[in-house]
């Protein structure tokens, strides 16, 4: 796969293609789903299949102030395009300047001009330019005169009838549902990060724990949950060397006064090696319950000793 930060000044080889549009925030089974009618057009036609996706997701200029939100990182979201076939992922700036074009001059900018589209493949809801004032009908119109088609694919249902949805993903893991997540994802959702210095608590009452920020991330339901760890290689860039299973507190750890960020601690099964600074990708398997407070050490001891057990139970299951 072949990535460009830009859509301007494309060599030709890089130009042409079948481009799908989006945001492709966790390239769920909808994504994909979308991915794959705009693969086949492309294998029909004899061109290269491309990703036109916005850096950063609109929503963090638009609305800057809300709580994070994001299912994959940047990063992660190019990674995991890697895994899919992809030929070419193109990645635009989308900054003030490219808010303000019209859809008109989207279209003729971006897709004829800069990317030499043969085909365009958005979801049926795609709307575009600014005021989001373009649709599907006007990507039509005006592509039938630049020379290019355009499909356009239906919400896909889950068969529990929910339609397979970045928004709904979002509500399944701020509910503590991480297996509904993973339903509509075809994976577990992960979040990756690095892991950092603690104050060593865990350690000191005999579960010491990997810490890991949350950045970006959406914030799921603060409480516990069965995981498992991936230790990114650093000689292959993205690849896991291997995954280490454990249990996992995400919040602002109340029993120790509560903190300012909410974070995510590991506590790895049968693992003690020195992994700070390590990038990791931490999967969330099930939720075990809630996050609470605890009158004393004694008692917290007690419960993440029942929930380690609860979490191999999970995770014996998977």
């Amino acid at each position: 796969m072949r990535v460009f930060r830009s859509f301007e000044n494309l060599t030709d080889d890089a130009r042409g293609a079948v481009v799908a549009i989006g945001n492709f925030d966790g390239l769920h089974l909808g994504h994909q789903t979308l991915l794959d009618q705009a693969r086949k057009i492309a294998r029909d036609l004899g061109v290269p299949l491309a990703i036109l996706t916005f850096e950063p997701h609109p929503r963090m200029l638009f609305r800057a102030d809300d709580p994070p939100f994001r299912l994959t990182s940047a990063q992660d979201r190019e990674t995991a395009a890697l895994s899919i076939d992809i030929d070419l992922f193109y990645q635009a700036d989308f900054n003030r300047d490219f808010a303000a074009m019209t859809a008109e001059e989207f279209i003729e900018r971006v897709l004829v001009k800069g990317l030499g589209a043969k085909h365009v493949v958005v979801g049926w809801d795609f709307c575009f330019g600014k005021g989001r004032a373009g649709n599907v009908d006007l990507l039509r119109a005006i592509g039938e005169k630049s020379g290019f088609g355009v499909t356009a694919v239906e919400a896909v249902t889950h068969d529990n009838g929910i339609i397979y949805s970045s928004t709904a993903i979002r509500q399944a893991l701020r509910d503590g549902r991480p297996q509904d997540a993973a339903h509509l994802l075809g994976r577990p959702w992960e979040i990756a990060g690095t892991i950092a210095h603690g104050d060593a608590r865990g350690r000191t009452i005999g579960f010491p724990t990997a810490n890991v920020a949350l950045g970006d991330h959406l914030r799921p339901k603060f409480g516990v949950y069965a995981i498992e760890l991936g230790l990114i290689s650093e000689a292959d860039g993205e690849t896991v060397e291997c995954w280490v299973r454990g249990v996992a507190n995400i919040g602002v750890r109340p029993s120790f006064g509560g903190d300012d960020e909410a974070g995510l601690e590991a506590h790895l099964f049968d693992f003690d090696q020195d992994i700070y600074d390590r990038r990791v990708r931490v999967r969330l398997h099930g939720f075990i319950r809630g996050e609470q407070k605890f009158d004393g050490l004694d008692a917290l001891k007690a419960q993440i000793a029942s929930d380690v057990i609860a979490a191999k139970e999970i995770l014996g299951k998977i």
